[in-house]
């Protein structure tokens, strides 16, 4: 397998793994509410939402990387077209 090849697959799979991650952290924070007034007796409720808190707290990190590694794939496969362009314009 040439680079080219291997270099377009692994910029494929950063970006499903990216979109993979960005739907799932979408779908666990869709139940979580931006600003909510609770009294002293609603502690299920309150005890809900750091759950889904802290549930999505934990993906953070995984969800910045991937958007890291499909951005640095996106650097290499950019960078390696226009080295290409410089190369056949010498």
């Amino acid at each position: 397998m040439g680079f080219v090849p291997l270099m377009w697959a692994l910029w494929g799979a950063a970006f499903f793994f990216m979109t993979a991650v960005s739907l799932y952290s979408s779908r666990l924070a869709r139940n979580e509410e931006d600003q909510i007034f609770l009294s002293d007796s609603s502690s299920q409720a309150k005890s809900e939402q750091n759950a889904i808190a802290a549930r999505i707290g934990k993906i953070q990190p995984l969800r910045r990387t991937a958007f890291a590694v499909a951005g640095a794939m996106t650097i290499v496969v950019l960078g390696y077209y226009v080295l290409d362009m410089v190369r056949q314009l010498r």
